[in-house]
C-alpha cells in the first residue's frame, strides 16, 4: 500500500518509536494519522490527531474502532519493557506484558480488522523484537511476550490475506528510547526504524527486520542455540 494519503492509528505515539512512526507517517504524505496513548494530552507531535486508548482495556479498544472508521494503516506499537525474570516470585509480570504484548494487540487488530477490510484492505504493522526469537536472563519474560506477538502476527497474516489486508511484522534490536535508557550498547535511531517499517510496508512485506542484529539473531535460529548463546554471552 501507499503511504501517501493513508490514514494512520499509532498505538503507544506518545514517545519513542510510537512518535517516530507518527513523524515520519506525516513525512511521508499521510492524509492523516490518530496518535493514540493513554494520556492523549502527553502527545507533543505537531499536525496529529491525539486519541485516548489502553489496548489493554477491550471495551476501549472496540470504542475506538467505532469513532476511526476511515483507518487504513495500524502501528501496533504500544509495549511495555517487561524487566522481571519469568520465575521471580509473586510477579504477574509474564501476565502483564501477555496482556499488552499478545491480547492487547490481538484485540486491535481484531477491532481494527473491519475497518481496513471497509477501506480496501489497508495493512498492519506489528512491532516486534530480536527478542521475540532469543532470551537473555534480563529479559526472559519480554521475550516469552515477543514470541507469542511473533506468532499472533503469523496468524493474523494468513487471516486476514481474503480481505487484502497486509500484515507485517517489525524486527529490532534496541532502538533509542526511554525503554532502553539502562543499555549502553548501539542503539538505532527510531527515525530509520519507523523509515524501515514503512518501507516494507510499501513493498509488500511480511516481515522487515531492522538491524543486522536482528538478521543475525534470525538466522542463529536454524543452528543450535546453545552455540549461539555461548557466542554471545559476553555481550550482555
Amino acid at each position: 500500500m501507499n503511504i501517501d494519503g493513508s490514514i494512520a492509528l499509532v498505538t503507544g505515539a506518545n514517545r519513542g518509536l510510537g512518535r517516530a512512526f507518527a513523524a515520519h507517517l506525516l513525512e511521508r504524505g499521510a492524509t492523516k494519522v490518530y496518535a493514540a496513548a493513554r494520556r492523549p494530552e502527553a502527545v507533543d507531535l505537531p499536525g496529529v490527531e491525539p486519541v485516548r486508548l489502553d489496548i489493554t482495556d477491550p471495551a476501549r479498544v472496540a470504542e475506538l474502532a467505532g469513532e476511526l472508521g476511515d483507518v487504513t494503516l495500524l502501528i501496533n506499537n504500544a509495549g511495555t519493557s517487561a524487566g522481571v525474570r519469568l520465575l521471580d516470585a509473586g510477579s504477574d509480570g509474564l501476565r502483564d506484558a501477555l496482556g499488552t504484548h499478545l491480547f492487547g494487540s490481538l484485540d486491535t487488530a481484531r477491532a481494527f480488522a473491519p475497518v481496513l477490510a471497509r477501506n480496501g484492505g489497508g495493512a498492519i504493522v506489528n512491532v516486534l523484537s530480536a527478542l521475540s526469537w532469543l532470551a537473555l536472563p534480563s529479559a526472559t519474560t519480554y521475550h516469552v511476550a515477543k514470541a507469542a506477538e511473533w506468532g499472533l502476527t503469523n496468524g493474523l497474516r494468513l487471516e486476514l490475506l481474503d480481505q487484502g489486508t497486509l500484515v507485517t511484522g517489525l524486527h529490532l534490536g534496541a532502538a533509542d528510547t526511554d525503554m532502553t535508557g539502562d543499555y549502553d550498547g548501539p542503539k538505532l535511531d527510531p527515525a530509520d526504524v519507523a523509515r524501515a517499517a514503512l518501507d516494507g510496508v510499501e513493498a509488500g512485506a511480511w516481515e522487515v527486520l531492522a538491524d543486522d542484529w536482528s538478521a543475525q539473531v534470525k538466522a542463529a535460529l536454524a543452528g543450535d542455540p546453545r552455540d549461539f548463546h555461548a557466542a554471545i554471552a559476553g555481550m550482555f
